[in-house]
């Protein structure tokens, strides 16, 4: 939770200084909205900092006073304000609130009579006085996945209680109040190695330095070098070794220290017979420990700890005993449970499946894996219909095996290893490699990083499994709304959108609905919701812009593959000047018969080229219709680069169009032909994309 955390602080202190006028407010709109924000605020000098101990945000520049607000105000009309030349209570009252004397009141004329107006001037606050009055409020507003409270009846809540708050603004502390804490200058340093006693920040620059002299780094990113320099140097002591480079534990370890150093450790080769996976996991998940590698990419018997304490050669052979210990319990838990699974055979463990449930209303994992068997049945006897080689057996096999690991020993302990438990015992077991590698591979891809399945087995198996889990919830109300989505019903939805894109299975969202036979309504709701995955898919994990996105799905995307290829396509092209000025014709042409349909306008189904008086619209009808035979050849060999060069020809008959051409003609036939013209030409280029949806600057 630190990095949202210290992201989210930074945002809100920026907005506020630039909601104050404390700071420029164009420079604190743009740092809301520039990514990465990092490159942005490193260059204006704003930085946020974070440990598991500490949150900071250092911003320079700011003003140590608001400008002063100069205003013209109106107030009462003269008639009421004065009686007799005597000002009454209503003039007064104006006065004190405009802040000036009675005085000091002129008169204005407005359309409605002669009115009191006065000069304003509202004081700004000092910078001071702001931040101690509005910061506390940002405090609160941070978002936490859990947090607690400490103080009884005190409403303030936080992911932890807060110990101690540092608010400077230049050398002077700004004395601002959260959940009982005043701010000071008095900081502390790290938990253990230093003193343990209160030091005092003596300016906003000085912070990183006092903080690092106290051990503790608090930029995370040179903490995060710091470690990786520090795996890269401890590593070498294993000739021909390499740790094994994970992103994401890099980024857990980096949010879990304030001053990282890394301890070498071994275990005994005997447990290399063990999979891979396993100990991975193990050192993983379990310990936050890097595996090591030799030259081949084989695991070697050695291990990496990152600990938040300095090593010297004291403490150093304490430490590493002691997590050799912890490590050597946990191979020894995993390889007995390893070797008593072994005992029950995956086909034996099907029946154990009705003993474990899958959602009270959906019933066990045993019923779940006969719904996912018809599933892939049937979505395999579609692909293999469209030439896909696919073994329906080994699918079938897969589907029934899929969810056993569930009832083993080892996935109990490791539940990260589903799935990749059941193809490894698969293996062992001498079920096939067809069989075994889909089991291995159904949960995948787990997230944005991960590859797809590597088989059309595995991914049929992992698009039936999905889509049984999606349409059940969604049949039973269980859909994601807003941030909420308890069963990763998304990430799910993510997964069968990028299987459907990327395995080359044959295979449409269409066929997927089509076997799940959804009730209309729940139908309706899944296909809105897979419409989102789709343009999430084509803007974050495909990079296409936004418009391109929006083109692309209005013109359908149910086949997913096809949508990739058009968006790559129009992106290929947008950049063209005679492109940009067609998509801006089409924007033109969906503007005038949306209006022409607000007003009740009746639009022939076809064109009357009898009533085509123009040279230009009759080159539109003409030289369209001859284009849009071609663009429809080439959009059917899914030659798109060239379909859509053929729309941009269009360019100057469109231009000719809109120059001489009033398509609202006062003539109701000629408007109405008119608007026919134009509804077939939209019609005839759509089908690859909507190109009024595309953005052109200007």
């Amino acid at each position: 939770m630190i990095a949202g955390a210290q992201a989210e602080l930074l945002r809100r202190v920026v907005a506020l200084l630039g909601r104050e006028q404390l700071i420029d407010a164009a420079l604190a709109k743009e740092a809301q909205s520039v990514e990465p924000v990092t490159a942005f605020l490193v260059k204006h000098v704003i930085r946020s900092y974070s440990t598991p101990r500490r949150l900071a945000v250092l911003v320079c520049g700011v003003r140590e006073q608001q400008a002063d607000i100069t205003e013209d105000v109106t107030g009462p009309a003269v008639k009421i304000a004065f009686k007799d030349g005597v000002a009454t209570p209503a003039a007064e009252a104006f006065a004190r609130k405009s802040g000036v004397a009675v005085a000091e009141l002129r008169t204005i004329t407005t359309p409605k009579g002669e009115y009191l107006a006065a000069t304003s001037v509202k004081k700004g606050r000092s910078a001071a006085e702001v931040l101690a009055s509005e910061l506390p409020k940002e405090i609160a507003g941070i978002y936490w996945a859990k947090n607690m409270y400490w103080r009884p009846g005190k409403p303030e809540r936080f992911v932890r209680p807060v110990l101690w708050i540092v608010c400077l603004l230049g050398d002077a502390v700004v004395p601002l109040t959260f959940a009982g804490r005043m701010a000071g200058r008095a900081s502390y340093g790290h938990r253990v190695l230093s003193s343990g006693e209160p030091f005092e920040i003596v300016a906003p620059e000085s912070y990183l330095a006092q903080l690092e002299g106290e051990y503790v780094i608090a930029d995370v990113e040179a903490r995060r070098q710091t470690i990786r320099k520090a795996l890269d140097h401890v590593t070498r002591a294993v000739e021909g070794a390499r740790w094994r480079e994970d992103e994401e534990l890099v980024d857990s370890v980096t949010h879990l220290t304030e001053w990282p150093a890394v301890l070498l450790g071994g275990f005994e080769s005997a447990y290399l017979e063990l999979p891979e996976e396993v100990l991975v996991t193990v050192m993983r998940d379990h310990q936050k420990y890097f595996a090591v590698e030799d030259a081949a990419g084989k695991l070697a018997p050695h291990f990496l700890a990152i600990l938040n304490i300095a090593l010297d050669e004291t403490n150093e052979p304490i430490i590493k005993q002691g997590n050799e210990r912890v490590l050597r319990a946990r191979f020894n838990d995993a390889r007995f449970f390893w070797e008593f699974d072994q005992r029950t055979p995956l086909a034996e463990r099907v029946k154990l499946l009705e003993n474990v449930t899958f959602q009270k209303d959906l019933g066990s994992y045993a019923a779940k894996s006969e719904r996912v068997r018809s599933l892939a049945a049937q979505l395999a006897k579609v692909a293999s219909s469209r030439g896909a080689t696919v073994d329906a057996s080994a699918v079938d096999e897969a589907a029934k095996l899929a969810k056993t690991d569930l009832t083993t020993e080892l996935v109990k302990e490791f539940t990260e290893l589903q799935g990749v438990i059941g193809g490894l015992y698969a293996k062992a077991q001498g079920v096939s490699a067809t069989v075994a590698d889909a089991i291995y591979d159904q949960y995948l891809p787990a997230s944005a990083k991960d590859a797809i399945p590597r088989s059309f087995e595995g991914a049929l198996l992992g698009l039936a499994d999905r889509i049984d889990t999606i349409t059940g919830m969604f049949a039973l109300g269980m859909e994601p709304t807003g941030s909420k989505d308890p069963f990763a019903l998304r990430r799910a939805a993510n997964s069968v959108v990028r299987i459907l894109a990327e395995s080359g299975l044959p295979l449409t969202l269409a066929d997927v609905f089509g076997v799940a036979q959804s009730e209309a309504e729940v139908a309706a709701k899944l296909q809105a919701f897979f419409a989102e995955r789709i343009e999430f898919y084509l803007r974050e994990g495909r990079g296409q812009a936004y418009d391109v996105v929006k083109a692309v799905v209005a013109a359908g995307a149910e086949d997913l593959r096809d949508a990739v290829a058009r968006a790559e396509a129009v992106t290929a092209v947008r950049g063209g000047e005679d492109f940009i000025a067609v998509s801006a014709a089409f924007k033109r042409m969906k503007n005038i018969l949306d209006q022409a349909q607000a007003k009740g306008e009746s639009i022939p189904a076809s064109v009357d080229t009898g009533l085509l008086s123009d040279a230009s619209e009759k080159a539109l009808e003409s030289t369209g219709g001859r284009v849009a035979s071609d663009v429809e050849a080439l959009r059917a060999k899914r030659q798109y680069s060239e379909a859509l060069t053929q729309v941009a020809s269009l360019r100057p008959v469109v231009n000719e169009f809109f120059e001489r051409v009033m398509v609202m003609a006062p003539e109701a036939d000629i408007r109405a032909n008119r608007l026919a013209l134009l509804a077939r030409t939209v019609a005839d280029f759509s089908r690859i994309a909507d190109f009024s949806e595309i953005v052109a600057q200007g």
